[in-house]
């Protein structure tokens, strides 16, 4: 059985009107790091792990309109869902727990692995420091359907695992980017 650490990110909780508001929300917190970054400040990737993944949760998001530009599906960790409790999943940043990892992420240089080509992940936050070392990274597989379902989709052991159309599309936005893209995953 896999453990996943589980450590409050804060002592409060934010209650949202709607999905939307909350990628305002999102959109806003990532607008104000980008400032003293030298990220791309005009698009970003948001995943929202407080969807169910057979539910649009990953956003490719136009940062100075706001709008989301496009959406797909992401598979959570095995270990995220394996450790739910009440319902809600697990996170953590433990090696071999195999659960998603909250927080920001520089998407990194792109490689041919096991999965065909896919994108090194840096975490920037404490939360998901250790990306390098889990090997998580933005990859496809062929078990993400395209569209919404209506059943839990495929787990990864917790990198961002989106369908083979989704991530042509993530290609596209990361390749012809001149700064390094964020990915903020959050829940």
């Amino acid at each position: 059985m896999i453990s996943c650490e589980v450590k409050s990110q804060e002592n409060h909780s934010i209650h949202y009107a709607s999905p939307e508001a909350k990628i305002s929300q999102k959109i806003a917190e990532l607008k104000a790091f980008l400032k003293e970054s030298d990220y791309n400040s005009g698009k970003a990737f948001l995943i929202d792990f407080s969807i169910s993944s057979y539910k649009f949760s990953f956003f490719v998001v136009d940062l100075k309109s706001g709008k989301i530009v496009q959406k797909g599906l992401v598979a959570h960790g095995d270990g995220s869902e394996d450790g739910k409790v009440n319902g809600n999943l697990k996170f953590s940043n433990i090696d071999g727990s195999h659960c998603s990892s909250l927080g920001k992420y520089v998407v990194e240089e792109k490689y041919k692995g096991k999965f065909g080509m896919s994108y090194r992940l840096t975490g920037l936050d404490e939360t998901n420091s250790n990306a390098r070392n889990r090997a998580i990274v933005l990859h496809r597989l062929s078990c993400v359907p395209d569209v919404e379902q209506s059943e839990e989709i495929c787990l990864s052991f917790g990198c961002p695992m989106v369908s083979d159309n989704f991530f042509k599309i993530l290609e596209q936005h990361i390749d012809k980017s001149d700064k390094k893209l964020i990915i903020y995953a959050y829940n």
